[in-house]
């Protein structure tokens, strides 16, 4: 998958975690949440390669957007977070991150959520990074505080 030149507008936040470390979303749909970034220093354990805390973050952010948006923008809640850290990523690498549904329950959703890097000997080969399970608590109820929360990931879903 090519970098998107139609990135999100991250003027319009979507997840603030997200957004501090530089994380595009390129694609929202009932099917998949995808994105990329670039492993910045802030990304970095102290031997300059993504942090495995950073890999948790965009799992349980993108399956929990991916669950919010196949609810019918219901409140989530994550409840179940499992990642395998495979390989790593290096300071100043590209980062894609893609999220996909393995079961849309009623109430409990559960997410793959696969994080790689491209082949520098060959830019077509992914080399897995990450791969992570998340199961997700659906259809809560929204506090009235914050009842526009769906506001902006309406505009960008691909429904």
């Amino acid at each position: 998958m090519e970098l998107s030149t139609k990135s999100i507008s991250m003027k319009e936040i979507l997840d603030a975690p997200l957004h501090v470390i530089g994380f595009e979303i390129s694609d929202i749909s009932l099917q998949k949440i995808f994105g990329y970034f670039l492993v910045a220093k802030k990304c970095c354990n102290p031997f300059e390669v993504l942090h495995g805390g950073v890999s948790a973050l965009i799992a349980e952010s993108l399956a929990s957007m991916g669950a919010h948006v196949a609810s019918g923008f219901g409140r989530v809640a994550g409840v179940h977070l499992s990642i395998h850290h495979l390989k790593s990523a290096n300071l100043g690498e590209i980062v894609y991150a893609e999220a996909k549904p393995l079961n849309v329950g009623k109430s409990i959703h559960v997410w793959e959520v696969n994080l790689w890097g491209k082949n520098s000997l060959n830019l077509g080969e992914r080399i897995l990074i990450s791969s992570s399970r998340v199961t997700i608590k659906t259809n809560m109820p929204i506090p009235k505080n914050v009842k526009d929360a769906a506001v902006n990931i309406k505009k960008y879903a691909k429904l």
